[in-house]
Protein backbone atom coordinates (compact mmCIF):
# COMPACT_ATOMS: atom_id res chain seq x y z
CA UNK A 1 0.00 0.00 0.00
CA UNK A 2 1.28 3.62 -0.81
CA UNK A 3 1.10 6.26 1.48
CA UNK A 4 -0.15 9.30 0.54
CA UNK A 5 0.70 12.62 2.48
CA UNK A 6 -2.11 15.39 3.02
CA UNK A 7 0.04 17.64 0.48
CA UNK A 8 0.37 14.83 -2.13
CA UNK A 9 -3.34 13.81 -1.63
CA UNK A 10 -4.21 17.88 -2.33
CA UNK A 11 -1.72 18.43 -5.01
CA UNK A 12 -3.30 15.62 -6.99
CA UNK A 13 -6.78 16.58 -6.58
CA UNK A 14 -5.98 19.95 -7.55
CA UNK A 15 -4.23 18.90 -10.54
CA UNK A 16 -6.96 16.92 -11.77
CA UNK A 17 -9.52 19.08 -11.00
CA UNK A 18 -7.81 22.10 -13.06
CA UNK A 19 -7.29 20.08 -16.03
CA UNK A 20 -9.08 20.40 -19.36
CA UNK A 21 -9.49 16.86 -20.16
CA UNK A 22 -10.50 17.32 -24.00
CA UNK A 23 -6.93 19.05 -24.45
CA UNK A 24 -4.58 17.03 -22.15
CA UNK A 25 -5.61 13.86 -22.77
CA UNK A 26 -5.49 14.25 -26.58
CA UNK A 27 -2.48 16.08 -26.53
CA UNK A 28 -1.05 13.34 -23.97
CA UNK A 29 -1.66 10.18 -26.15
CA UNK A 30 -0.49 12.55 -29.17
CA UNK A 31 2.76 13.21 -27.68
CA UNK A 32 3.12 10.10 -26.84
CA UNK A 33 2.57 8.69 -30.76
CA UNK A 34 4.76 11.18 -31.99
CA UNK A 35 7.64 10.81 -29.68
CA UNK A 36 7.57 7.07 -29.59
CA UNK A 37 5.84 5.90 -32.92
CA UNK A 38 6.56 1.94 -32.00
CA UNK A 39 3.40 2.53 -29.93
CA UNK A 40 1.28 3.27 -32.60
CA UNK A 41 0.74 -0.75 -33.38
CA UNK A 42 -2.04 -0.81 -30.69
CA UNK A 43 -4.16 1.61 -32.46
CA UNK A 44 -4.11 0.33 -35.86
CA UNK A 45 -7.68 0.88 -36.53
CA UNK A 46 -7.38 4.82 -35.80
CA UNK A 47 -6.68 5.21 -39.58
CA UNK A 48 -4.12 8.15 -40.52
CA UNK A 49 -0.86 8.08 -38.25
CA UNK A 50 1.69 8.77 -40.50
CA UNK A 51 3.44 12.00 -39.07
CA UNK A 52 2.47 14.13 -35.85
CA UNK A 53 -0.10 16.62 -38.11
CA UNK A 54 -2.44 13.69 -38.97
CA UNK A 55 -1.97 11.77 -35.09
CA UNK A 56 -2.51 15.50 -33.45
CA UNK A 57 -5.98 15.78 -36.20
CA UNK A 58 -7.23 12.30 -35.65
CA UNK A 59 -10.24 12.36 -33.77
CA UNK A 60 -9.88 8.57 -32.86
CA UNK A 61 -6.81 9.40 -30.90
CA UNK A 62 -8.30 12.41 -29.12
CA UNK A 63 -11.32 10.56 -28.01
CA UNK A 64 -9.14 8.17 -26.40
CA UNK A 65 -6.79 10.69 -24.97
CA UNK A 66 -9.76 12.12 -23.08
CA UNK A 67 -10.54 8.54 -22.43
CA UNK A 68 -7.84 7.89 -20.79
CA UNK A 69 -7.78 10.84 -18.73
CA UNK A 70 -11.22 10.47 -17.25
CA UNK A 71 -10.02 6.51 -16.25
CA UNK A 72 -7.48 8.52 -14.18
CA UNK A 73 -10.48 10.26 -12.67
CA UNK A 74 -11.02 6.26 -11.02
CA UNK A 75 -7.31 6.30 -9.36
CA UNK A 76 -8.00 10.15 -7.65
CA UNK A 77 -11.05 8.70 -6.42
CA UNK A 78 -9.36 5.37 -5.07
CA UNK A 79 -6.09 6.48 -4.38
CA UNK A 80 -5.76 4.48 -1.17
CA UNK A 81 -6.70 1.16 -3.66
CA UNK A 82 -5.70 2.20 -7.04
CA UNK A 83 -4.12 -1.58 -7.65
CA UNK A 84 -7.35 -2.72 -6.88
CA UNK A 85 -9.08 -0.17 -8.43
CA UNK A 86 -7.38 -1.03 -12.12
CA UNK A 87 -7.05 -4.82 -11.97
CA UNK A 88 -9.69 -5.28 -14.49
CA UNK A 89 -7.89 -2.56 -17.02
CA UNK A 90 -4.59 -4.43 -15.91
CA UNK A 91 -6.04 -8.06 -17.35
CA UNK A 92 -7.67 -6.15 -20.45
CA UNK A 93 -4.19 -4.73 -21.54
CA UNK A 94 -2.21 -7.92 -20.91
CA UNK A 95 -4.66 -10.36 -21.74
CA UNK A 96 -6.65 -9.09 -24.87
CA UNK A 97 -4.84 -6.02 -25.85
CA UNK A 98 -1.27 -7.51 -25.47
CA UNK A 99 0.49 -3.95 -24.29
CA UNK A 100 3.71 -3.78 -23.45
CA UNK A 101 3.98 -2.57 -19.98
CA UNK A 102 6.48 -0.13 -20.45
CA UNK A 103 4.78 1.80 -22.69
CA UNK A 104 2.37 3.10 -19.60
CA UNK A 105 5.12 4.46 -18.81
CA UNK A 106 5.84 5.68 -21.63
CA UNK A 107 2.47 7.72 -21.53
CA UNK A 108 3.03 8.76 -18.10
CA UNK A 109 5.98 10.58 -18.79
CA UNK A 110 4.09 12.44 -21.76
CA UNK A 111 1.55 13.06 -19.46
CA UNK A 112 3.84 14.90 -17.55
CA UNK A 113 5.22 16.98 -19.50
CA UNK A 114 1.67 17.79 -20.87
CA UNK A 115 0.81 18.68 -17.35
CA UNK A 116 3.94 20.78 -16.68
CA UNK A 117 3.34 22.65 -19.94
CA UNK A 118 -0.07 23.57 -18.92
CA UNK A 119 0.57 24.48 -15.18
CA UNK A 120 3.67 26.43 -16.07
CA UNK A 121 5.90 27.92 -12.77
CA UNK A 122 2.72 26.20 -11.05
CA UNK A 123 4.02 22.97 -11.24
CA UNK A 124 7.06 23.11 -8.99
CA UNK A 125 9.29 20.72 -7.91
CA UNK A 126 6.91 19.42 -5.01
CA UNK A 127 4.07 19.52 -7.20
CA UNK A 128 5.71 17.35 -9.90
CA UNK A 129 7.26 14.90 -7.19
CA UNK A 130 3.54 14.08 -6.05
CA UNK A 131 2.62 13.98 -9.42
CA UNK A 132 4.88 11.37 -10.37
CA UNK A 133 4.20 9.70 -7.90
CA UNK A 134 0.72 9.27 -8.29
CA UNK A 135 1.45 8.16 -12.22
CA UNK A 136 4.08 5.62 -10.43
CA UNK A 137 1.55 3.58 -9.06
CA UNK A 138 -0.81 4.19 -11.43
CA UNK A 139 1.88 2.63 -13.84
CA UNK A 140 2.66 -0.26 -11.82
CA UNK A 141 -1.12 -1.08 -11.16
CA UNK A 142 -2.11 -1.33 -15.01
CA UNK A 143 1.08 -3.13 -15.28
CA UNK A 144 0.01 -5.39 -12.01
CA UNK A 145 -1.60 -8.61 -14.60
CA UNK A 146 2.05 -8.85 -16.45
CA UNK A 147 4.14 -9.75 -13.13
Amino acid sequence: MVEWTDFERATIKDIFSKLEYDVVGPATLARCLVVYPWTQRYFGKFGNLYNATAIAENAMVSKHGTTILHGLDRAVKNMDDIKNTYAELSVLHSEKLHVDPDNFKLLADCMTIVVAARFGSAFTGEVQAAFEKFMAVVVSSLGRQYH
